[in-house]
């Protein structure tokens, strides 16, 4: 068995015991050595067929773990009409136009990204799409992914008409008059337009789908992901990719639950999801858990708040307390993780109140509970997370100040002020695991990474610092992206921290941000991503 040994590096390592090393060995995909060049010489004397691997003073960081994504929506995205640089409504329907007139022969069209703010102002409606494309149905996600923005077209190819009831959880856009606007919201879009478009979907899609995402988080330097709201189609895709060698990155996911009214169908959704744990038990792919979404999100104004958002609006939680804690308590007891989508300060309430009485029900576990988001918090329930053992997995993207003036209007007084509070958690003593919620925002770890250690735009890094003060150091960032996202889906003894006995999952930058400072990380690439001890991008 070849060892290999990399040399003459400057390696973060992401273990707090020993966080910056000279040189890796590995044997059979593992790590059997970290630490100094003239240590890991000794640590390889004896060893036959050995290969030198020269870093040349190379930053090598841990490969990235995304704690929170969605693998195949990525990969579909990044072939979609991408709208996030739309300037304006016109520019909007212009960029629209152009992609119909690329894509001639396809039966409708997809896109994402768009922001409300280039709008001005004017509310999205169907008619606005209709100017530009009207003879194929268009499906415009928003950059959060809890809308859907379509035109009449595609209204009437779901269904939807004026007299069509709001689903259980979501919305349909409607005008002062009750007709239907074109926006679809929370399980609107993601069930009613979701579900209607999946269906449309094939294995071969779906395969491609997943091998572009794959393919991307490779060259991005990710080599672990946690897929948050896993269904069957897409799982099958993760299981054929798995049996044919195309896998390619390690992969927890979380068993999406869906609300339906119905306490014996809303258990029997955590039913599935441990008889699906217990068969993937050992292998590639791990059901880790359940995702819930307790809510939605503020730019949309569908968020979970315990005050009302600045046009006075005040929507309830997707899944009530009622309806969500025998779904924890469940969960729990079957040993799987709970992840919460909580963005609102009342969802994190609500959220949290069921792992307390979960856990006064079931007993001493050990469990790993996450909530995903946290945008707006109350202190107290900061503490009150950390005291539960659960992971704060949030998103610096999400922070972006390119994306947050919506954000900031829709709030409009001082929950501005604390918004997406990282070093507020690692404080009080919890676990951060960070992650970009792709395809929500970009899936590329470095920018992530600027995001998270400057309050800067990764997008028009000349703005203003988003609550510069909630900034995290860099090397805390970085752990947070790996080390402590392995955390989170319990890959600590498997990766996320180069050290001897995990595995040989790591990154070469070609630049150093640790001494030309965070701005480098705008302009650093991959060099080389390793999962395993073999080379899977770069060279």
């Amino acid at each position: 068995m070849t060892t290999t040994l990399h040399r003459g590096g400057r390696i973060f390592t992401a273990d707090p015991d020993r966080p910056w090393a000279e040189a890796l060995v590995e044997t059979g995909g593992v790590l059997t050595f970290v630490g100094s060049d003239a240590d890991a010489r000794e640590h390889c004397r004896d060893a036959s067929g050995l290969r030198v691997v020269e870093l040349d003073g190379a930053v090598v960081l841990p490969g990235f773990v995304d704690a929170h994504t969605h693998l195949v929506h990525l990969g579909s995205s990044l072939g979609h009409l991408d709208l996030l640089a739309a300037r304006d409504a016109a520019d909007l329907q212009a960029r629209l136009r152009a992609y119909a007139a690329e894509h001639p022969d396809a039966p409708r069209l997809l896109g994402g990204q768009w922001l409300f703010e280039p709008l001005a102002g004017r509310a999205p409606d169907r008619h606005l799409l209709d100017e530009a494309v009207a003879d194929r149905p268009v499906y415009l996600h928003s950059n959060d992914m809890h809308s859907i923005w379509v035109n009449t077209a595609a209204l009437a190819e779901l269904g939807i008409d004026d007299s069509t009831p709001d689903p259980l959880g979501g919305t349909i856009g409607r005008d002062a008059t009750g007709a239907a606007t074109g926006m679809l919201y929370e399980t609107a879009a993601l069930g009613l337009a979701e579900d209607f478009l999946a269906g449309l979907v094939t294995d071969a899609d779906r395969d491609r789908a997943l091998d572009a995402a794959v393919a991307a988080y490779l060259e991005a330097g990710v080599t672990g992901a946690v897929d948050m709201g896993m269904r069957a189609d897409d799982l099958a895709a993760l299981e054929r990719a798995a049996a044919d060698g195309r896998l390619g990155i390690r992969v927890a996911a979380h068993w999406l639950i869906a609300p339906t009214g119905d306490p014996v169908a809303d258990l029997a959704q955590v039913d599935e999801a441990r008889a699906l744990a217990e068969r993937l038990a050992g292998g590639p792919i791990r059901i880790a858990g359940v995702k819930i979404m307790v809510d939605g999100v503020i730019d949309s104004c569908t968020a979970a708040m315990r005050a009302p958002f600045a046009d006075g609006s005040r929507p309830g939680p997707i899944w009530p307390l009622a309806a969500l804690e025998p779904v924890v308590r469940a969960a729990d007891a079957a040993g799987l993780q709970v992840a919460m989508h909580a963005i609102g300060d009342e969802a994190s309430d609500i959220a949290l109140t069921a792992l307390e009485r979960a856990i006064a029900a079931n007993g001493p576990l050990d469990r790993r509970h996450r909530l995903e988001h946290l945008e707006t918090v109350a202190e107290e329930n900061v503490a009150r997370l950390a005291r539960l053992g659960a992971v704060a997995s949030m998103q610096p993207v999400h922070a972006d100040p390119a994306i947050q003036a919506t954000w900031r209007a829709n709030l409009g007084d001082h929950r501005v002020e604390r918004g997406y509070p990282w070093p507020e958690f690692t404080a009080a003593g919890a676990v951060l695991a960070l992650g970009s919620d792709a395809p929500t925002a970009p899936h590329p770890p470095l920018p992530n990474m600027f995001v998270a250690s400057t309050r800067r735009s990764a997008i028009d890094p000349s703005l203003p610092a988003n609550l510069p003060e909630l900034a995290l150091p860099l090397a805390a960032a970085l752990g947070h992206g790996t080390r402590d996202a392995a955390y989170s889906c319990r890959w600590e003894d498997v990766a996320g921290t180069l050290r001897a006995g995990l595995a040989a999952d790591f990154v070469v930058l070609d630049a150093d941000p640790f001494a030309a400072g965070p701005d480098a990380l705008l302009t650093a690439n991959i060099a080389r991503t390793v999962v395993g001890g073999r080379t899977v991008a770069g060279r």
